[in-house]
């Protein structure tokens, strides 16, 4: 149990560490992007590339979480997540695409568990 519980809280931690990361770095990379991260005024393909930050925090989130707890920690870290930005989403939920909130709330728990699943070789 101990496990579960600390897989689950290293998956989520490292969601968040992922994404700061991965975000300076987009940040840093794309002046443009920059420029209207405050107003969040994003163009399509700037979306995408937060959508792609998201991703590739969920899947490494996941890896973690299975690596100390098991899948099973991978999946309720990814529940977790997504409760804690289902708020977040409802709120900004005018300032963008249904399509963006959408993709990313679900792969929140769709691909933390993906990266669960690969942390154990694909087993299930």
């Amino acid at each position: 149990m101990a496990r579960l519980i600390g897989g689950t809280a290293a998956g989520i931690l490292g969601w968040f560490v992922l994404a700061t990361l991965l975000n300076l770095a987009l940040r840093h990379g794309w002046p443009d992007y920059a420029a209207v991260e405050k107003a969040m005024a994003f163009t399509w393909a700037m979306m995408a590339a937060r959508l792609l930050v998201s991703a590739a925090s969920s899947i490494g989130s996941g890896f973690i979480a299975a690596r100390i707890g098991g899948v099973r920690a991978a999946a309720i870290a990814g529940a977790i997540l997504l409760l804690m930005f289902l708020p977040i989403h409802y709120l900004l939920w005018q300032r963008f695409p249904a399509w963006y909130h959408l993709a990313f709330l679900a792969s929140l728990p769709l691909l933390g568990s993906l990266g669960g699943r690969l942390a154990r070789g694909g087993s299930r």
